[in-house]
């Protein structure tokens, strides 16, 4: 199905509607986030990132990636990956988990999208998607035992792409992908390498135009967590003050949140655990982590503590959260272009590990969601260690969790930060809790 033809969206016989619609003007990511988020982002002075620049960016650094790894061309089932290389959704969430609409992105040819349904309106706002196919699934909802067989079929079609435009280059990229679908495309001949590890290092790199509007995803979240603020008292169940945050994200464009990371009083340490329908007590701690996938599909990973009511903090919950708020301002401090991953780790500031529970990294990168690179406890380093450096336009977050073995609060924090040309800038800006620190 080319683009190249006009395509229209006509009303239902009896609709209210009586003028055809452009379809383009129905897609989700043409109509934006919403006037709500841009009334509040136009009282911020944030500055509306250029789509059309953005998607041709990206796509540029897949394709150079896949030049420097001597691919023909990138197979992606992620829908995350999807969208960094296409800008193009369809229901991510069950897809990530349903093998039902790939991608494949020829290093020089087209950009095809394999749609389960083969709706061409969804991807229609990106000029650079070249062709929408019928998505062949050979998972076992959808095929039952004649997987193997539809695996065959499906195999085919995308060696017979690559032939047609790998110029006689038969390696392909595969980010994800079953057993039998790899057996069939290796019995065709085609070489798989890694397309987890292209798409990780193309997504590395923010451009100008992606900070901006990952600025204005940050601002709709923050917004979400101060209007969730407001029912935070005590009484209210850790669910449904998730739920209020939710709700507000969700009406600024956001997509979806990764976790269901908010806990209070004896369940936030250790960490780790989801809101449930206990209700928060009065004097009680609670953390939560937004892990928000929010408006234009940028992610806010921020975190924070609060205390719940009107009560004074004890004298162990100002240490405690004073530990952690010491150690995500140190931390961020190391962060500029040229550190070394391993020095990181080296130079971060710890706490002793056999008296607190820590958090599982001590920062990551983060885009569209979290992404590499993730960097370790000092303790955690070994022969199998992964470096790197820190370049100008990744994009990281500092975090913390300091919550002791013996019991008593737990504390979590987080912030977001873009690496710059001589330091860092700190793109998280949720004030944290001055009665709080010590």
């Amino acid at each position: 199905m080319s683009f190249s033809i006009p395509k229209r969206h006509h009303s239902k016989i009896g609709s209210h509607l009586e003028v055809a619609e452009d379809i383009f003007s129905l897609n989700k990511h043409s109509l934006g986030p919403g006037e709500l988020a841009e009334k509040e982002w136009r009282a911020a002075g944030l500055e509306a990132p250029d789509m059309t620049k953005i998607r041709e960016y990206r796509l540029k650094r897949v394709r150079e990636k896949l030049v420097e790894f001597d691919c023909a061309g990138i197979l992606l089932y992620d829908p995350v990956n999807i969208r960094y290389a296409t800008d193009s959704t369809n229901m991510s969430l069950w897809t990530s988990h349903n093998a039902a609409r790939y991608s494949l992105i020829m290093t020089e040819g087209p950009v095809i999208i394999f749609e389960f349904d083969a709706h061409e309106f969804l991807s229609n706002h990106n000029p650079l998607i070249t062709e929408v196919r019928h998505a062949l699934t050979y998972l076992y909802f959808t095929a039952g035992n004649k997987s193997k067989e539809k695996a065959k079929i499906w195999a085919s079609e995308i060696s017979d792409i690559v032939r047609e435009h790998g110029k006689g280059n038969r390696r392909l990229a595969v980010d994800h992908c079953a057993p039998e679908g790899i057996h069939e495309l290796q019995s065709l001949g085609l070489e798989l390498t890694n397309g987890e590890e292209v798409m990780e290092l193309a997504r590395l790199i923010k451009s100008d135009d992606e900070v901006d509007a990952m600025r204005r995803s940050i601002f709709a979240c923050e917004c979400s967590v101060e209007l969730m603020r407001n029912y935070f008292k005590p009484g209210i169940s850790e669910q449904e003050l998730w739920s209020r945050f939710q709700m507000e994200a969700v009406n600024r464009g956001a997509e979806w949140i990764e976790t269901r990371l908010l806990a209070s009083g004896p369940r936030a340490n250790p960490w780790y655990q989801e809101c449930s329908s206990r209700p928060i007590q009065a004097g009680e701690l609670m953390g939560f982590d937004t892990d928000l996938v929010g408006s234009y599909g940028y992610c806010t990973d921020m975190s924070r503590t609060w205390l719940c009511g009107d009560e004074k903090p004890t004298n162990e919950q100002k240490e405690i959260y004073t530990l952690g708020f010491e150690q995500i301002q140190k931390n961020m401090e190391l962060l500029k272009p040229g550190i070394t991953f391993k020095e990181l780790t080296l130079n971060a500031k710890e706490y002793s590990k056999d008296e607190f529970r820590h958090y599982s990294v001590l920062f990551h990168g983060v885009g569209l969601c979290d992404e590499f690179p993730a960097i370790p406890f000092s303790w955690e380093l070994n022969e199998n260690s992964f470096d790197g450096v820190l370049k100008k336009g990744m994009v990281m977050c500092v975090e913390t969790y300091v919550g002791r073995f013996s019991g008593g609060s737990g504390v979590k924090l987080e912030e977001q930060v873009l690496i710059t040309e001589n330091g860092h800038e700190l793109l998280t800006s949720y004030p944290f809790e001055s009665d709080l620190l010590i």
